[in-house]
């Protein structure tokens, strides 16, 4: 049986000639793409905008909420608020305003730490890690850990349940890409880690499918001496991210990939260059990906593809719809004015329906939806 290496698109009436740029006069591309833009597409001109809605009534449509307020549903200083959570992926908001009296570990997966707010000092079974606002936390499964934030502190808290964070594989890009393996940091045994180790009572909370078990000890279970292999909690911070970008096309935001679960990825959105050629799409592309749900966190800057969007919120769109800019976004990337995107978010795309928690639909914005209908604001 012979193999198809390049399979060409079918081309029915007016279109571009590359997807993203030279849009045919008075048209809007909307992407229909299968496995998070890496599988078939085929991209449709519209003459009119595709979330041009009047209306949107029931339970699938685009949400909004605030999930540094969520954080306040906490029931303890140390209790993670539940926001979106599925069989694979547990998405939860932590406000942490004192030192961690306890040492916490996840036996239900890994667990992504990204400092929304705040600075202060890890201690884990690997030593001692300063963290600072804009950092990522990387804490692999079973590792024992607490936190002294040094102020307070709000923490976008991601679990891959029952699995493990992988770095994303970077092809022809090569390994350096994106952000060089060496920027990450890990634990030292320094001096700070050997005066927190002491001799007085000390318990554990191990989170087992999703219930808790506390284990006492009559010394601080921290007290390595020494480690070696290739298994560790790692830090990297959004400032040492170097974007993939084309001054000629609007890249899908799969390429900003920073971490790679079994059934999701967390993608990190950083300031970069604007695309300059002239008939490239300078907002994100109207698109229907229909095979994953898209979750972004809104970490610092303006985010010129949304209105009325706040440091601290976060924006939820199922799948089985299309979405795209704001209008008023869309048109001011039609203008280019700007150079540079001034925007620090953090995106997960689930493959698995994620379900909305409580807290999270406590602070929702409920005309969310409404923000694309021809002539909303």
């Amino acid at each position: 049986m012979s193999k198809t290496w390049i399979e060409f698109p079918h081309v029915e009436g007016e279109t571009s000639r590359q997807a993203h740029a030279d849009l045919p006069s008075g048209t809007y591309e909307r992407e229909i793409g299968r496995d998070g833009f890496f599988g078939p597409a085929t991209h449709v001109y519209h003459k009119h905008p595709p979330t041009g809605w009047t209306s949107f009534q029931g339970p699938l449509k685009p949400r909004a909420f605030n999930a540094k307020l969520a954080a306040r549903a906490a029931d303890s200083p140390f209790t993670p608020v539940p926001l979106l959570s599925n069989t694979h992926c547990k998405i939860a908001i932590w406000r942490i305003g004192e030192a961690m009296r306890h040492l916490m570990r996840n036996a239900d997966g890994d667990m992504l730490l990204f400092v929304h707010e705040g600075s202060g000092d890890l201690f884990c079974d690997f030593g001692h890690l300063a963290f600072r606002e804009g950092d990522y936390l990387l804490l692999p499964r079973g590792t024992m850990w607490r936190l002294e934030p040094s102020e307070p502190s709000l923490f976008l808290d991601i679990e891959a349940s029952n699995g493990s964070f992988r770095l994303p594989e970077k092809g022809i890009l090569g390994p350096h890409a994106i952000f060089d393996a060496a920027a990450l940091e890990i634990p030292k045994l320094d001096d700070r880690f050997r005066a927190q180790s002491d001799e007085k009572n000390w318990t554990v909370r191990v989170k087992r499918r999703d219930a808790f078990t506390t284990i006492a000890y009559p010394f601080n279970p921290l007290d390595a001496v020494g480690w070696k292999g290739n298994l560790s909690v790692v830090k990297l911070n959004w400032r040492d991210i170097r974007p993939v970008m084309s001054h000629r096309y609007h890249i899908p935001p799969s390429v900003h990939s920073t971490f790679v679960a079994d059934r999701f990825v967390v993608c990190t959105f950083v300031p970069r260059p604007i695309e300059s050629d002239p008939g490239a799409l300078k907002v994100p592309f109207y698109h229907s990906n229909d095979d994953y749900d898209e979750v972004i966190f809104y970490h610092a800057g303006e985010f010129f593809s949304r209105d009325n969007i706040e440091p601290g919120m976060m924006t939820f769109h199922p799948n089985g719809f299309t979405h795209g800019p704001h209008p008023k976004a869309f048109a001011a990337g039609a203008k280019a004015a700007r150079t540079m995107t001034d925007e620090v978010a953090v995106m997960i795309d689930a493959r698995d329906p994620l379900d909305m928690q409580e807290a999270a639909e406590g602070t929702e914005v409920k005309s969310y939806a409404q923000s694309w209908r021809s002539g909303g604001d």
